[in-house]
């Protein structure tokens, strides 16, 4: 017997956080006492999508989307729509689906101008069910790959999708692949980088999380391309219900024989290994992450060789992102093409960013290239909470930058926030208002990155402590008009002698601030004055980093 309902519980971090487990529970009792249990089919989904509205639910086959649920709203739901059949339409919003087909209820703006490839199953379906993803095309792609298409037709297909790298370099994948492809040796690797660090990003996470074979997936065909056999899935610790859901997904995968031996009956066979890494920052760089898969310590080496020639146990390897991974298979089913029509010229597709800081709503979207700062925070994060002043946005995270208001119509693509002196970074993006100090903002991401770095390097070590100590003092009202000219010379300095990413771009968030906010920099040394109210100067003592200081001339 067919149920008459199905509901779908978001079970991403952020509704688990908010209560989703104890609102699951009352929604079970509930049914239960209204003898429709046998009526109604609940599946725990991944992250919707809108983290400040949770805990969420949708319920079919109306696609009513419940928000912000407590018991009462429960208990009223279960008597007026699981009972009754009349949906509660003073806390009924539309699904992204329902508003794309013209059906009347009323929209969060949190859904307009959002296009979800990436997302497109996170919300809809049941992660830990391989059936599902089956049922919305899931391992189609693989399937074509192996017999429809050889290796080279695949990475040509890439290529010419226009698909960056996520994880915030944004190298052409397809490239990457072609030159993997290329690299002599009959062993060779896929790695997949799910060390999302920095702080305030959650996406390469909520995606392991709602649609974690779409990430096998990828690897899988990336492994074709190349002609790896073995792939690694590195992934934060902290992440413990991305880990079990992928987990779970890769036995499935090879219950299916959609993993493994043979895969569609071919000669191509590949296999997965998750490891999981202890929560530096620093591994996130891909020669420290190749160190830590290894079993060494997690520390950059210098570049060349590339690992694309010798890289996981000095053999040929390619390390792309969640995101960049969870691309391919839409890719490889609807065409170069249709990729190539999406964002800008020369950044293609969409970005999904982790929204989050002072805006009305927080959470996981994803946007077209080209979407514009202001259509981000204004039109889906709904402005800045308590009629505040937007202030800034931090892009990136401690390896992005400061966007200030008069940037905010810029678009968002790699070309135009390179040419702010910024990086997309993964996708965090961060809104500041009034109330935040933008020399505190950047002494707090310097601090992150300064306990982060692996010390190998002199600049990075020994650089970026010596700028910590600077912003202390200035923060603490001991600083000199000069500090503002060691903070710029060391930071160039750093930047170009450092022998990772993590020492290159964590001047950033300092010369971005100075270059907008320089301002605040002056009061703070001259007038002893901090316009947020955060930096407090009365009699405060100045502890250092280090004890030896660095004299920059």
């Amino acid at each position: 017997m067919a149920k008459k309902n199905t509901i779908l519980i978001c079970n991403g971090a952020a509704c688990i956080s908010s209560g989703e487990e104890r609102i699951k529970e009352k929604l079970i009792n509930k049914l239960s006492e209204k003898n429709l249990t046998e009526e109604v089919d609940i599946i725990e989904t991944g992250c919707m999508g809108p983290c400040q509205f949770g805990p969420l639910m949708i319920v079919y086959p109306e696609g009513s989307f419940y928000i912000k649920l407590n018991e009462d709203k429960i208990a009223r739901i279960v008597e007026e729509h699981l009972l009754k059949g009349r949906p509660v339409k003073e806390f009924t919003w539309a699904t992204p689906e329902s508003r794309r087909i013209g059906e009347e209820k009323k929209q969060l703006p949190f859904f307009e101008k959002q296009f979800k490839i990436v997302l497109s199953n996170c919300g809809r379906i049941d992660p830990d069910s391989i059936e599902e993803y089956i049922g919305t095309g899931g391992y189609e792609a693989l399937g074509k790959v192996i017999n429809e298409m050889t290796p080279e037709q695949v990475i040509d297909e890439i290529y010419k999708s226009g698909l960056r790298g996520r994880g915030g370099a944004g190298f052409p994948t397809g490239l990457k692949w072609k030159f993997a492809r290329e690299a002599s040796g009959n062993e060779k690797y896929v790695i997949c980088n799910g060390d999302e660090g920095d702080p305030g990003a959650f996406m390469d996470r909520s995606i392991c999380e709602g649609d974690p074979h779409a990430v096998i997936e990828g690897m899988e065909i990336a492994g074709y391309a190349i002609g790896a056999n073995q792939g690694y899935i590195y992934i934060r610790a902290e992440y413990p219900l991305a880990v079990k859901r992928l987990q779970n997904s890769i036995q499935q995968a090879k219950k299916y024989g959609l993993l493994g031996k043979n895969i569609f009956g071919s000669s191509f066979n590949f296999d997965i290994e998750i490891r999981m890494g202890a929560g530096a920052f620093v591994c996130g760089e891909e020669t420290a992450l190749i160190a830590s898969v290894e079993g060494k310590r997690g520390m950059p080496r210098p570049r060349p060789p590339f690992p694309a020639n010798h890289g996981l146990w000095d053999k040929p390897t390619i390390i792309n992102n969640v995101e960049t991974l969870a691309n391919i298979r839409h890719i490889i089913i609807k065409g170069s093409n249709w990729f190539n029509s999406i964002g800008t010229e020369k950044s293609k597709g969409t970005k999904v960013f982790a929204l989050s800081g002072k805006v009305n709503n927080t959470g996981l979207v994803e946007v077209p290239m080209g979407i514009t700062i202001k259509e981000l925070i204004f039109n889906i994060g709904g402005g800045i909470p308590n009629n505040k002043k937007f202030k800034a946005v931090q892009i990136g995270g401690p390896s992005g930058g400061c966007i200030p208001e008069n940037s905010i119509d810029v678009p968002v693509d790699y070309e135009s926030l390179t040419n702010l002196g910024v990086i997309m970074g993964s996708g965090g993006l961060i809104v500041l208002d009034e109330d935040n100090c933008m020399v505190n903002m950047a002494k707090f991401f310097l601090d992150f990155t300064v306990d982060e770095s692996c010390g190998q390097c002199i600049p990075c070590r020994a650089g970026l402590r010596q700028m910590y100590n600077i912003l202390n003092r200035i923060t603490r009202g001991k600083g000199e008009l000069e500090d503002i000219d060691r903070l710029e010379k060391l930071s160039n300095i750093i930047k170009k002698t450092s022998l990772c990413g993590l020492g290159q771009t964590a001047p950033n968030p300092i010369l971005t601030t100075l270059k907008t906010f320089r301002d605040e920099y002056i009061e703070h040394i001259v007038e002893k004055k901090c316009r947020a109210h955060v930096c407090r100067f009365e009699d405060a003592e100045v502890k250092d980093k280090d004890e030896k200081i660095l004299k920059v001339s």
